[in-house]
């Protein structure tokens, strides 16, 4: 192994040749290839991580370039999977690590196979529902991962190691409800704030990787509009469903919304794992930012780029336009929050 390339990583004490021989050897997954999941990708191969999976089921657009550094406008014009494209870059940056590429959605049935063997999972999606399904799966196969979310300004990251910290659930107890949180679509995102997030869960991937004491404890805030960063301490849930009580209700699929395509509808239902009660009115307000949007007292309808998404107010929602259920999960991840 020629060791030049790290040279400059390996002359930081707290690395050195021992940690990168431990870093060379090491395997990670990264789930979404997004703008988060780009810097990370980019970090990780550049610091000479042995293997790398990408995971993601969406494919690459005009829009993503001004935050996603792996991708250019070539990569949008043949809309590549974002999975596939990142491979295709990082092969040019190093080729002398393992890479490898997965264009599909994670969901319930296939994200313990996906995780098996890796030392650490990084959260690069853009969903809760995801988010909750990885924390399930480390948890249940003690695999320590890495969240991380960007919104607007502001940015967020946490490190779960199974058995020795607080989990996701031990902050958020329970998936919000379909159209209350906001996202990137919705509420935009400045591009610096991605790279700094993503920097962070690659360096804190880096010193577990290495076995390093120095992990961060608790959830770090960070927003970039006013200039601040906070760190908050969280305790560990002795009635946690997930770390606590383990019972993986999002791994069992007893909490996670159903996928239905239509059939001679081309569409696609989504049903959220119980009835809720949304508000439509709020909803309407938020998507009639970036989209052309109608509500007539008993249910919303959004159309973008040639989808129609209409939304009934128990959180059930019919995308038409597409019978690929990848499609119409990332068009709800976007919009909606499911």
């Amino acid at each position: 192994m020629n060791f030049e390339r790290y040279s400059r990583q390996i002359l930081f004490s707290g690395i050195g040749r021992k940690g990168q021989e431990s870093i060379l050897r090491s395997r990670v997954i990264i789930i979404g290839c997004g703008a988060l999941g780009t810097v990370i990708a980019n970090n990780l191969a550049r610091a000479g991580v042995g293997e790398i999976k990408i995971v993601d089921r969406d494919f690459v657009e005009l829009q993503d370039l001004g935050r996603q550094i792996l991708f250019d406008e070539e990569d949008a014009k043949e809309r590549l999977p974002k999975a596939i494209a990142a491979l295709n870059k990082l092969k040019k940056i190093n080729s002398s690590i393992r890479l490898e590429a997965e264009v599909l959605s994670v969901e319930p049935r296939n994200i313990e196979k996906l995780i098996e063997g890796c030392h650490v999972v990084l959260d690069g999606t853009d969903n809760m529902e995801t988010r909750f399904l990885i924390n399930d799966a480390c948890v249940k196969n003690r695999i320590p991962w890495i969240y991380g979310g960007v919104i607007g300004a502001t940015g967020m990251s946490m490190n779960i190691i199974p058995e020795k910290t607080p989990c996701l659930r031990c902050v958020i107890h329970k998936l919000p409800l379909p159209g209350t949180l906001p996202t990137c679509d919705t509420q935009g995102v400045i591009n610096p704030l991605p790279s700094a997030i993503g920097s962070w869960q690659s360096s804190e991937a880096l010193k577990m990787l290495m076995g390093s004491g120095s992990l961060n404890q608790g959830l770090i805030y960070l927003d970039f509009w006013q200039g601040t960063f906070s760190k908050s301490r969280i305790m560990k849930r002795g009635d946690c469903l997930t770390c606590g009580k383990r019972d993986f209700r999002i791994l069992k699929s007893e909490e996670i919304s159903w996928v239905t395509a239509l059939c001679g509808r081309n569409a696609v239902q989504i049903s959220p794992p119980e009835e809720t009660n949304i508000s439509l009115e709020s909803l309407r307000q938020t998507l009639g930012k970036v989209g052309e949007v109608s509500y007539n007292g008993y249910l919303l309808s959004f159309k973008t780029n040639g989808y129609e998404l209409v939304v009934f107010p128990q959180g059930r929602v019919i995308i038409k336009g597409t019978t690929d259920k990848s499609v119409a999960r990332s068009l709800c991840a976007k919009y909606i929050g499911l």
